[in-house]
């Protein structure tokens, strides 16, 4: 975020360069930044016959060189935005001894009165290749990598502190388990909730139940919770709520985030130090669930967790069809609990 801000920052002051290459497997930044520019190099009336969005998939390098060639009129700049330049890949990285990459070429010695942007997603580009050291030198080129697991709902908080709004801990985690890591998807969810509560507002997990869905009773944040602290009655309420609403809580999103959770609760036996700050950093986790893992790690001692993990490999074959005789996902959940619990 901190490179994405200070990217920000230099186009609103006019530090514009006349290639940005956006590059990455984190769709969200590169979406960000490619409509900003859009929206902040040109005014509205400029915009009519000084900017264009081309595709990947519809032109060659050599539409995209002559489009970015052009001067532009009655302005200052031109914008040209190559969305989808993945569809491109073959073009962007053609390298040979004798002939220069068109787009190389092009980056050698840009338009100046150009703000040309490439949009390239799920990819980047091999940094040993001169195409690569010419947009670093004349332009500027941005990595949108893809958050951890365990950073997203720090990412969450951080968006919605920067709108002025507070994320209890708990929605946080609501939102990561039942939306992914997916950044687009996460915020649109949080687009709504800003529509709906006024800033200055805390998002709780009823905002989220109430707004976006998802049950702050029912979910896997507090099956694992359930389970750690063995509330042998809650867990089982809670598996016969997903067994009731399988299509809301796919079997295989609820093993591989309790499989996530004993990795972790397996790696906190092993730590030498048990203070808060060691485990939180230890584990990727924020210090308001270290606690959790402290009262698991009592109920579950280090040869127990290791045979959970094995059930978890076991239920998780089960759930694809190996040795289960196509049972229902609900009883394989159902049979996982017992064994887990017992």
């Amino acid at each position: 975020m901190e490179e994405v801000t200070r990217i920000v920052k230099d186009i609103k002051n006019g530090n514009l360069k006349p290639i940005y290459f956006l590059m990455g497997e984190e769709p969200y930044y590169i979406d960000q930044l490619a409509d900003f520019i859009a929206d902040q190099v040109l005014t509205e009336e400029e915009r009519g016959f000084n900017q264009m969005v081309l595709y990947g998939r519809d032109v060659s390098l050599d539409d995209v060189v002559a489009q970015a060639k052009r001067y532009p009129m009655m302005a200052e700049h031109q914008v040209v935005i190559v969305k989808e330049a993945q569809d491109m890949a073959r073009e962007i990285n053609a390298q040979s001894e004798d002939k220069k990459n068109k787009l190389e070429a092009y980056a050698e010695n840009p338009q100046h009165t150009t703000v040309l942007v490439f949009c390239y997603k799920y990819k980047k580009i091999d940094k040993r290749k001169k195409v690569y050291k010419a947009l670093v030198k004349n332009g500027l080129v941005f990595e949108s990598k893809k958050l951890y697991d365990n950073q997203v709902s720090d990412w969450i908080r951080k968006v919605m502190s920067s709108k002025n709004y507070t994320v209890e801990p708990k929605a946080a985690h609501m939102l990561v388990e039942f939306l992914g890591t997916d950044l687009s998807k996460i915020n649109n969810e949080l687009q709504k909730l800003m529509l709906i509560l006024p800033a200055g507002s805390a998002i709780t997990p009823l905002a989220i139940e109430e707004n976006i869905g998802i049950s702050k009773d029912y979910n896997n944040f507090e099956l694992r919770k359930a389970i750690g602290n063995k509330e042998i009655v809650k867990a089982h309420r809670i598996i016969n709520y997903f067994s009731q609403n399988p299509k809301d809580n796919p079997m295989v999103v609820t093993i591989a985030l309790l499989f996530q959770y004993f990795q972790k609760l397996l790696m906190y036996h092993g730590l030498p130090s048990k203070d808060k700050s060691s485990v939180a950093k230890a584990l990727g986790v924020s210090p308001y669930f270290v606690g959790e893992y402290v009262d698991a790690g009592r109920n579950y001692p280090m040869k127990k967790v290791s045979s959970i993990i094995n059930l978890l490999r076991d239920a998780d074959m089960k759930g694809k069809g190996v040795g289960a005789n196509q049972l229902p996902q609900g009883d394989i959940l159902k049979e996982l609990l017992v064994k887990i619990m017992g």
